[in-house]
C-alpha cells in the first residue's frame, strides 16, 4: 500500500444531532441501520452501521444535492480533538482514508467521545 500525503479534501461541521430524515432510507443497503443524525450548514449528516452519509444542498434553491458516502472499511486511521474553552469552538474529527483526508468539525454543543466509540466500534 503507498499512502501519500494529501491535502484537506472535504470539510463539514455538525451543529446539532437531529432526527434521522425521512427519506435516508432510499441511501441504505439491506442491514444497514441509522445510528444517528446531525444537521451540517445546509443538509445532514448520518452515522450507520456501515458507513457515513453527508448530503449537501447546492445552489440558491438548494434542488441540487451532493452526497457523499464514505464507507468505514475505507478509513484507515482517525484522530479526534475535543474544543477548547476560550477560542477554539469545534471539536474535529479527522479521517486519513484510501480515498484522501476529511475533516469533520463537531459544533460546540455536541460531545466528541460518541464519535470517537462510534469509530472505534465500526473500524476496531
Amino acid at each position: 500500500m503507498i499512502l501519500v500525503a494529501v491535502q484537506d479534501i472535504l470539510s463539514w461541521t455538525l451543529f446539532e444531532q437531529v432526527a434521522v430524515p425521512d427519506n435516508i432510507s432510499q441511501y441504505l443497503i439491506d442491514g444497514e441501520e441509522v445510528y444517528s443524525a446531525f444537521k451540517t450548514f445546509r443538509d445532514t449528516a448520518v452515522f450507520t452501521n456501515k458507513r457515513i452519509i453527508i448530503r449537501d444542498m447546492q445552489g440558491i434553491t438548494g434542488k441540487k444535492i451532493e452526497t457523499y458516502s464514505i464507507p468505514y472499511n475505507i478509513i484507515l486511521m482517525w484522530s479526534t480533538e475535543n474544543a477548547g474553552k476560550l477560542l477554539d469552538l469545534n471539536g474535529e474529527i479527522t479521517l486519513w482514508t484510501r480515498a484522501g483526508h476529511f475533516k469533520i468539525k463537531i459544533g460546540r454543543n455536541l460531545d466528541i467521545m460518541p464519535f470517537e466509540k462510534l469509530l472505534s466500534n465500526a473500524l476496531l
